[in-house]
């Protein structure tokens, strides 16, 4: 990561503008681009969501990198989170509940008995207030912002959420999420859901990608996928990546969840570190992801089956890749996570570095 790009995102990131009351009541559905060389990205402000990210492979042909819908009203009514940002708090809330500072919050439960990515109306399902939008600019940029209201899924407090999306450097996508905590403590737990695939979104599975992920233990979890409170080595276990290895060399010993569904603990303490390193080897592309999130949540669309996307191209089972930093699931109900308790003195800032090359 050249000292530029630091430089930019560190200003992006520990800047106080956009984080601005209102809603989004008066705009309609949108589609906005940006393009910087040869990376072309395309977003929209419902869910403030990535629609497509297209970029060279290591013989200059584009390709869109991203699974997604054909068209803009199968995203209203999607149930996969394609490229949707997620919150309240993003993955499990288990029991869909928790208490905060004496009082008892019951949640929106849409998995079961828990909650999951915000409840049935989560952050991914409403429309966003465009802020900036700034195609033309060095560094082009589009700025989303959100009032999640107080008892929204049955959440506390107020919230104004920000997420830009910014090209830099070269070939380089900065994700940039804050929220601001108005009158209560609350929980936030932000990330984005993309599904990646280098080879192309209409290329096939993701089984031969090569992945190492910068975490040398997990959360463990239930059978519901609900974290115990305790971590685990993945020394010894499917989950180790922390050497390079190819997604579907071991995936078969995870049947009970058909594929990869995750936390990382990611090892580094440094304040933005990187987390995950995927190849693919027929097309070249590269991707590099740095974060300052405690988490990687690994999910390899393991229940993905005849869904549509774009083109006409139809997704199966390990179409796509998402690679999620945030904090660890549940933190809400295990005070030995890292908390994830917002109030108006403690701001949230999240931010993800997708760095693009080829080899």
């Amino acid at each position: 990561m050249t000292k530029i790009s630091v430089l930019l995102l560190c200003l992006f990131f520990f800047s106080a503008s956009g984080l601005v009351n209102g809603s989004s009541k008066h705009q309609k559905i949108g589609v906005f681009e940006l393009k910087k060389g040869d990376l072309s990205l395309k977003v929209t402000n419902w869910g403030a969501t990535i629609l497509s990210l297209i970029l060279p492979d290591k013989n200059g042909k584009l390709g869109d990198v991203i699974l997604g819908y054909k068209s803009i009203k199968d995203y209203t009514n999607g149930t996969t989170y394609f490229g949707a940002t997620v919150g309240r708090v993003a993955n499990r809330i288990g029991g869909a509940q928790f208490t905060l500072n004496g009082v008892h919050y019951k949640l929106v439960a849409n998995e079961g008995n828990n909650t999951l990515h915000g409840g049935t109306r989560g952050f991914n399902d409403v429309l966003w207030k465009v802020e900036s939008y700034k195609r033309n600019a060095k560094n082009p940029s589009i700025t989303f912002s959100y009032h999640s209201f107080d008892g929204e899924e049955g959440f506390p407090g107020d919230l104004i959420v920000t997420v830009s999306y910014i090209l830099s450097g070269k070939n380089h996508l900065a994700i940039v999420m804050k929220a601001k905590a108005l009158n209560k403590a609350t929980p936030v737990n932000l990330a984005n859901h993309a599904y990646w695939n280098l080879g192309g979104q209409n290329s096939g599975n993701i089984l031969d990608e090569v992945v190492q992920i910068f975490g040398s233990k997990i959360t463990v979890v239930d059978s519901k996928l609900i974290p115990t409170g305790k971590f685990a080595s993945v020394k010894g276990t499917p989950y180790d990546f922390l050497k390079p290895q190819v997604v579907g060399s071991r995936i078969n010993k995870l049947a009970s969840t058909k594929g990869y569904d995750i936390n990382y603990v990611l090892d580094s303490e440094k304040k933005i570190k990187l987390a995950a390193i995927v190849k693919d080897h027929k097309s070249g592309r590269v991707l590099e992801l740095y974060t300052n999130a405690p988490g990687l949540q690994s999910y390899t669309g393991n229940y993905l089956s005849n869904l549509k996307g774009k083109g006409g191209y139809v997704y199966q089972s390990h179409a796509g890749l998402c690679l999620e930093s945030q904090a660890f699931p549940d933190s809400v109900n295990h005070p030995n996570f890292p908390s994830t308790i917002v109030t108006p003195q403690k701001p949230y800032k999240h931010l993800m570095l997708f760095k693009f090359s080829t080899y």
